[in-house]
């Protein structure tokens, strides 16, 4: 063939690829920390504080209501989110939560949402809150405590963080607000002058609310926080607004330290959690007035959850004496396997594929971003990736997921006890919500028993257990968790292993389901 006509070929398909790529959707990913649906005006009208924001992106797109976390703990529904795979299946992650010093979570050999989406030609960014781990260097080449380490090297990259994860930038904090390092980490580099908090009272006399001793950058302002990343989120948009790109933004609040900012203190009139809810609020509509402003908003699909219920931390009791209830109709709280652990508000607003208003009953999961971008971009990935994930870009389109009758989602609490969903029913294999925390409006279950049976169609409150009168629903329930242990997988496809056991750290509750366990 003329090698000219072999060259005009090849040059037309650059430039359709180049066409394609023109096409493919911006990403977004504004995730909360520690935010129930009761803290959304658009899910719960008796908020006692206005989100107008949140609420415009229900207005005009897609508004979830059954929407749940893989845990009702931030680590583990973070590891979810960018992998599409349960934490519960990686040989350290069984419980709990990492902290601001832990080694890396994800096998750099893992894909993750972002190095997917870095294939497919998306500029892609971390902009916000980590809590997945890395590897620090040390000063004496020993290993570092996990919590307020005196031996770490600042001089030294830090290696199998966001970078090795396919961001091309992030921008951060290492861990919770709460958690030492208290400082920036830009790329691979901590941020600032870094000096060493020995104990509560530095702590205090560094000006800090509600955090651990260790490690802080005396530039470091707990309260400037969140309006930093809505600030590097929108300019790191714009610097790339020329080419797909994805943006992941998980952000620091409402988590304690509940610390807003100047601008928001106070102005709820509720509570200092209902402020942070506000300013959560405004750093949204900074993204969605950024994307307007530079005219690629239609072609931007933006979404809003949070990692796992509010927290006992902002101070439920009070709020509810108000009138004011984060978990909203639901049991539980934070770190629970009860509905207000792990049930989340999910808003999806993008103005080209989305209809305006629109609701969905799908249930949906946070592991589920892998397989949406993948159907999204119209891309396939190996047996081994995103085993616990289904895409909802039906959903998103007005029609009905493929499998969804046969689907289960699987919960997981802070303390690592299974709770399962199918369809409109629920099993809890235990009778506390498998953690320590509880809600203050909560009453008994009715007809509470080792194991809870719901049906979520007709009792979303889980206030009468049914596990006596459906025998065989617990038995096909526990089954159904057994073949997704034993897979490797929830999904079709391929069996994988789940990651061998090191160290210490247990499996709990394994046993409730070892009949059925290969």
């Amino acid at each position: 063939m003329n090698r000219f006509f072999v060259a005009a070929i090849m040059g037309l398909g650059s430039m359709l690829s180049a066409s394609a790529l023109a096409q493919k959707p911006n990403i977004v990913y504004i995730l909360a920390d520690d935010m129930g649906p009761g803290d959304v005006m658009a899910y719960n009208k008796d908020c006692k504080f206005p989100t107008p924001h949140l609420d415009r992106m229900a207005a005009e797109g897609m508004k979830f209501m059954d929407a749940h976390t893989s845990s009702s703990v931030c680590t583990p529904t973070r590891y979810g989110i960018l992998t599409g795979r349960y934490s519960w299946r990686t040989s350290t992650l069984k419980s709990g939560v990492t902290n601001g010093h832990s080694p890396h979570l994800i096998d750099p050999k893992r894909e993750t949402v972002a190095s997917f989406l870095k294939k497919q030609g998306y500029a892609t960014a971390c902009i916000g809150k980590w809590h997945l781990g890395m590897d620090w260097a040390s000063t004496d080449g020993m290993e570092l405590n996990r919590t307020a380490p005196k031996n770490v090297d600042f001089t030294k990259p830090i290696q199998n963080g966001p970078l090795d994860n396919g961001f091309d930038y992030y921008f951060g904090i290492s861990a919770s607000l709460n958690m030492d390092p208290h400082a920036y980490i830009e790329g691979r580099e901590v941020v600032g002058t870094m000096e060493y908090l020995k104990d509560g009272a530095a702590v205090k006399a560094r000006g800090f609310t509600g955090a651990k001793p260790g490690w802080a950058a005396k530039e470091f302002v707990q309260s400037q926080v969140l309006p930093d990343f809505a600030k590097k989120t929108c300019e790191w948009i714009r610097e790339n607004k020329d080419q797909p790109f994805f943006v992941y933004m998980p952000l620091n609040s409402p988590h304690s330290p509940i610390v807003p900012s100047s601008a928001f203190a106070e102005k709820s009139g509720l509570s200092p959690h209902g402020d942070f809810c506000m300013e959560t609020d405004w750093a949204v509509g900074e993204v969605l007035n950024t994307l307007d402003e530079l005219g690629v908003a239609d072609n931007t699909l933006v979404m809003f959850t949070a990692d796992n219920g509010t927290s006992p931390m902002a101070k439920l009791e009070r709020m509810q004496e108000q009138g004011h209830y984060s978990s909203w109709i639901y049991r539980g709280l934070k770190g629970t396997t009860w509905e207000g652990g792990q049930r989340v508000p999910f808003l999806v607003r993008w103005p080209d594929g989305v209809k305006a208003g629109s609701i969905s009953g799908d249930i949906i999961c946070t592991t589920d971003l892998m397989a949406t971008c993948a159907e999204l971009v119209g891309a396939e990935y190996g047996d081994n990736v995103a085993e616990d994930s289904v895409s909802f870009l039906p959903s998103l389109n007005g029609k009905p997921i493929p499998g969804m009758a046969e689907r289960g989602v699987v919960h997981h609490s802070d303390a690592g006890v299974f709770a399962i969903r199918r369809g409109k029913w629920k099993l809890m294999f235990d009778n506390h919500g498998g953690s320590r925390r509880k809600n203050p409006k909560d009453k008994p279950v009715i007809n509470s028993a080792d194991l809870l049976l719901f049906d979520m169609e007709k009792d979303a409150e889980e206030s009468t257990n049914l596990s006596a009168e459906y025998p065989e629903v617990v038995d096909r329930l526990k089954q159904l968790l057994a073949d997704y242990v034993n897979n490797g997988r929830s999904t079709p496809g391929a069996a994988q292993p789940n990651d061998p056991m090191t160290g210490k750290k247990k499996w709990r509750q394994i046993e409730v389901i070892q009949e059925y366990l290969k």
